[in-house]
């Protein structure tokens, strides 16, 4: 019988070992949370151990972790070239994904790379931050922010969507187009079996549940990740002066409006979005605007 139930991935477990079996977190620790329903997400111990299926990983470092997987034979993991950092001969093979101009447009890997055990391989961001791992219990699905992925399990289905989030400029005679948190976003699922999904998080990662109809704003940077069921939405703010609604272009607030019901996830640390300050001549239907 569980004896304990993981308050940051709700995977239940006997609770005997240092982390959770399921997201590597730390079964000691104090569960810190805000009065506004933020949870700080714990930093995996060095050495954290994560069962999936047959196989495991193991999390080593804490700077800049490891994932190191040890794929029993039939297991498999998938993942984009540049994450690798070693493995055993024998394990590796490369697929073409889907719309693979669309993706080359976006900037994102337009193959990817399949490892099959058994046998070991292993996988690290060249930065500095958290690995987080998202156990996807079957029918469960969450959307990423795109270049946040590193590694799947190939019970894992992966697909990608539009973000429907953007906005576009005019300065003079020219236009831009702008997407805050990328033209396309992630998507993860797990139709048929468990998978595991790990995720590279800059600075410290927290997370809240909302409840239906329930919004938030956030910095479109920010974004982990939320679950398929919390829709999102630019968000753009203007100043008013001397009770008029004018302003001068460049006085405008960008947010990301999230609304629940769903678990989402930010991090601390993140790259600021440049607004132009053009004037703006279209955005998505997904947008809203205040005075």
């Amino acid at each position: 019988m569980a004896a304990y139930t993981c308050p940051y991935c709700d995977t239940p477990s006997d609770g005997g070992g240092v982390s959770c079996p399921a997201c590597g977190a730390p079964v000691n620790v104090a569960i810190k949370q805000t009065q506004s329903g933020w949870l700080e997400l714990p930093a995996m111990p060095d050495m954290a151990r994560i069962q999936c299926g047959r196989s495991s990983v193991q999390i080593e470092g804490t700077q800049v972790p490891v994932a190191d997987f040890a794929l029993a034979p039939g297991d498999g993991v998938y993942f984009a070239h540049h994450e690798m950092l070693w493995k055993e001969p024998h394990v590796m093979q490369q697929s073409t994904l889907a719309g693979g101009w669309k993706r080359l447009l976006a900037g994102l890997p337009v193959h990817m790379l399949n490892a099959t055990g058994p046998g070991h391989i292993a996988f690290s961001r060249d930065a500095a931050g958290e690995t987080l791992a998202i156990p996807l219990h079957p029918g469960r699905a969450v959307d990423v922010r795109e270049h946040l992925f590193m590694v799947a399990t190939s019970t894992v289905q992966y697909d990608f969507l539009n973000s429907n989030v953007w906005f576009k400029t005019r300065n003079g005679d020219e236009t831009e187009t702008h997407f805050p948190i990328g033209w396309l976003i992630d998507r993860f699922s797990a139709p048929a079996g468990p998978g595991l999904l790990l995720i590279h998080a800059h600075g410290n990662a927290f997370q809240r549940v909302l409840a239906p109809g329930e919004s938030i704003l956030i910095k479109a940077s920010a974004l982990l990740y939320k679950d398929t069921s919390v829709s999102m939405m630019l968000h753009i703010e203007r100043p008013r002066a001397f009770g008029m609604r004018f302003w001068l272009w460049g006085e405008r607030y960008l947010w990301l409006r999230l609304t629940g019901p769903g678990k989402v996830a930010i991090q601390s640390a993140y790259g600021h979005m440049h607004d132009p300050g053009h004037q703006i001549i279209g955005m998505s239907p997904a947008t809203e605007q205040v005075w």
